[in-house]
């Protein structure tokens, strides 16, 4: 069911707002990398299947060259892309030491490692990204969030809407608390406050008699450091998303993505995805790719991001030493920090950012498993008849103009159209970021999906958590896949069961 008028000018801003904001910037409509040739052989291999008595061609590699073949086991979201060379490989391994690298508070005699917080999430980008995976939500109240953070907002002003659609603000931020609720700080500062979550447990009836338990989660913020939270505070929990395959994405050429974009859904088949717009770090106007609200346009930007929201790190691309530290917080900014200026500017200086952000691109997606397997391929069927790819698009082959040479011009099969859409009211937050409102999500990719528990036995699915399993997951799925969850509930017993097959082998 499509969201009311009404609930979008509460939750967000309006679509022709977001248009207006990014006019400048002309989208491709076609390709501009390929030669006639090319073309017809990319349009050729990116066409749905249509046949599921045996694998597409290829269907095996889910990234291309950059697959990794190795062992499966409790490692297989660390490995790098399987087509580095030996000078990339030791970029890779650089950029893991820092990925897995604690950072300690300044000064400290370990310059180099300095520079956390003051307010923090984790010490570490590995404590979020567990094993380069998902993280979790609390199983219950009281258990630790690490891998889990809260986004804050308020109702924004005028000034806040035009800066909000001209891209220089994702959201209006609480005057004290900021845009993220930092539950960590250094010695001598309080934390901004305590992750409380609790659930409520909703049936959901199958159409074999089997009744399986959603858990609704109940967002708190316990023990405020700063003095009460504000009565209209607006806030969304989040959990770290898988870190593999990152790279690929940033390659698919924006045209492949809009070719999918219905927001005016003209073809009436209820699927009204749209691009999400934001300035990059460079100041354009890019498509959104990254994030569960494609706040992020490049990786590039997402680290920086991360490093300061989470970490409280400055880097080249966002400067600010001290995180999300806001101007009522005198204690935070009071304390020293840790750019050191013989190292560089920032805290993670440019050499080492580098590092981590080609790090974070070459994460490499394992091979899919029992590819052949007719539980799988009978669900791969059930999956295209359900509707189900119609927003998790199944493959792309990336640019031929792709400055890295590892991700130039491959076949990759990530499940996702990197659009937003309305997701229904069970799975709104009610907090708009970027030009997505309180009901959109961008789609996630569902590559490695089925390795979730194998990498991390707590990884939980959806945006908060939620979904302990992938069933659980399909269930919360509500308006533009309405009627897909529908067809999943009314299904056979062994249809549903197979698809869930399919889904653990990607």
């Amino acid at each position: 069911m499509k969201r009311s008028v009404r609930a979008a000018i509460l939750v967000g801003l309006c679509s022709s707002l977001a248009l207006t904001a990014h006019a400048d910037s002309p989208s491709p409509r076609e390709r501009d990398d390929l030669n006639e040739k090319d073309r017809a052989r990319v349009e050729n291999v990116t066409r749905p299947a249509t046949r599921f008595d045996k694998p597409e061609r290829f269907e095996r590699m889910s990234a291309g060259a950059t697959t990794s073949t190795k062992l499966i086991n409790a490692n297989a979201f660390s490995h790098s892309s399987a087509n580095l060379e030996f000078a990339e490989l030791e970029r890779f391994l650089l950029g893991n030491g820092l990925f897995r690298k604690d950072w300690v508070s300044s000064p400290s005699s370990t310059q180099a490692s300095d520079g956390l917080g003051p307010l923090f999430n984790a010490r570490a980008c590995q404590s979020c990204h567990i094993k380069d995976g998902r993280g979790h939500a609390p199983a219950q109240p009281g258990d630790s969030a690490v891998s889990l953070l809260v986004r804050l907002s308020i109702a924004p002003s005028e000034a806040q809407k035009d800066a909000i659609a001209d891209g220089r603000l994702p959201a209006a931020p609480d005057p004290v608390y900021g845009l993220q609720l930092q539950d960590h700080a250094v010695a001598g500062l309080d934390p901004e406050g305590r992750v409380d979550i609790s659930y409520e447990e909703l049936p959901v009836m199958l159409s074999d008699g089997e009744t399986v338990t959603l858990r609704k989660p109940v967002l708190k913020i316990a023990d405020p450091g700063y003095g009460p939270l504000r009565e209209d505070l607006m806030i969304s929990a989040r959990v770290a998303p898988p870190m593999i395959g990152l790279g690929l994405l940033e390659s698919v050429h924006e045209a492949d993505i809009l070719a999918w974009a219905d927001p005016g859904d003209e073809d009436n088949d209820g699927i009204s995805g749209r691009p999400a717009r934001t300035r990059d770090i460079d100041g354009q106007w890019k498509l959104g790719r990254f994030g569960w609200k494609a706040i992020a346009s490049s990786i590039e930007q997402q680290t920086a991001d991360a490093f300061s929201g989470d970490m409280g790190l400055s880097t080249p691309a966002a400067p600010n030493h001290w995180g999300d530290c806001t101007q009522a917080q005198t204690g935070c900014l009071a304390l020293p920090h840790g750019a050191q200026e013989r190292l560089g500017a920032h805290e993670v200086p440019d050499d080492l950012f580098d590092l981590v952000t080609f790090y974070s691109s070459h994460l490499a997606v394992p091979v899919r498993r029992d590819v052949d397997n007719p539980a799988v391929l009978a669900g791969k069927k059930v999956f295209y008849d359900s509707g189900c790819a119609a927003c998790h698009r199944p493959k792309y082959v990336t640019r031929r103009d792709v400055e890295d040479p590892a991700l130039r011009f491959q076949l990759i099969w990530p499940y996702t159209d990197m659009l937003l859409h309305d997701m229904g009211t069970g799975l709104a937050d009610g907090r708009s970021e970027g030009l997505a409102d309180g009901f959109e999500w961008r789609t996630p990719p569902l590559w490695g999906i089925g390795l979730t528990a194998t990498v991390n036995a707590e990884a939980t699915f959806l945006h908060d958590g939620r979904a302990r399993t992938l069933l659980e997951a399909v269930l919360w799925h509500g308006g533009e896949a309405q009627a897909a969850r529908d067809r999943v509930v009314e299904m056979e017993m062994r249809d549903r069961d197979n698809l869930i097959r399919f889904l653990e082998s990607l």
